[in-house]
């Protein structure tokens, strides 16, 4: 093993995160201690928070000059403030870890460990949450979701707390996906992993931005970038419908000529029409979706846009 010291690189995205920073600074200096080999350097994104998340930044980084700080000039979402991250960190290997502190930093020594014998991904893996019922039904069902139809052998629990070799943030970074789900995308590159499992925390301090809007968009995010899944089942669909639409149809004719049936009124056509309105409805927001997401890699607008730098 090379006796040259290691840069190691740490990610963090922010978004109304005053409350948590000045314990989240702090507990991350610490590492230094975990990881005597490493020259520690830490990038914090502020993804257009309006409180006091900055001011804090900027007051922890006139005191620890390994502290870069990088503002988006809005809210552009977790995953572009950590592809944002990523294309600041200079560091042999990258963690990335959200600022509410659910997730262990001290974690990141094990995973070094496993980055020292090759292994480019290091991922900690949820075993288990101590979150709401409601919390827990929505998480494992995207998950279960995503590895059945996208992505096999995706972990059970799902990840966002993670170590990446430096070749993998470069490819991430030539990428340049927009409207992706970061962690997806690096699970799909396909290199050498190591899965570290652990509960994840309750949230101590603050209210989550992650709202449902934000976890619906990422759902749908994560099926129409990693998965033909929704098309397939829309082909499914409207080949069923068309054969029980056929299969009715003569039916009713058959019935009718041969007297079986009294044909009466319309509220069967009716019922019939809106059904399958419905039916086209949905698979044309589907495709729609798609659509959306090809335009939008067409413009060739940017994932992010930087504010400011402070490194």
């Amino acid at each position: 093993m090379s006796t040259e010291r290691i840069k190691f690189s740490i990610v963090v995205p922010i978004y109304y995160n005053e409350l948590n920073i000045p314990h989240t600074v702090p507990r991350l200096q610490k590492l230094q201690n975990l990881l005597p080999e490493c020259d520690l350097e830490f990038v914090f994104v502020d993804d257009g928070s309006k409180d006091k998340s900055l001011e804090l930044l900027l007051e922890a980084r006139s005191q620890d000059q390994r502290i870069k700080v990088v503002k988006l000039s809005r809210n552009f979402g977790s995953m572009a403030a950590i592809q944002a991250g990523l294309a600041y960190a200079t560091g042999d290997c990258v963690g990335i870890i959200a600022a509410d502190l659910q997730d262990p930093p001290e974690m990141f020594r094990e995973m070094l460990d496993h980055w020292k014998i090759d292994k480019k991904v290091v991922l900690g893996t949820r075993s288990d949450r101590e979150e709401s019922f409601s919390q827990k039904l929505f998480s494992n069902t995207y998950y279960y979701l995503l590895e059945k139809m996208a992505l096999k052998g995706y972990p059970k629990g799902g990840f966002d707390f993670l170590l990446i070799d430096r070749q993998v943030v470069q490819e991430v970074l030539r990428i340049q996906e927009k409207n992706t789900n970061i962690m997806s995308l690096i699970f799909w590159l396909g290199h050498d992993q190591v899965q570290i499992p652990y509960v994840r925390q309750e949230r101590k301090l603050g209210e989550s931005r992650w709202t449902l809007a934000k976890k619906i968009k990422l759902f749908i995010d994560s099926f129409v970038s990693f998965s033909y899944a929704p098309i397939r089942i829309m082909s499914f669909i409207g080949f069923f419908t068309a054969l029980f639409s056929i299969l009715y149809g003569l039916f009713v004719v058959f019935s009718t000529v041969f007297g079986i049936i009294e044909l009466k009124g319309w509220t069967t056509i009716v019922a019939l029409i809106t059904f399958l309105l419905g039916v086209i409805m949905v698979m044309l927001g589907t495709i729609g979706e798609y659509l959306w997401r090809i335009l939008d890699e067409s413009r060739e607008r940017p994932s992010y846009v930087i504010d400011q730098t402070f490194e």
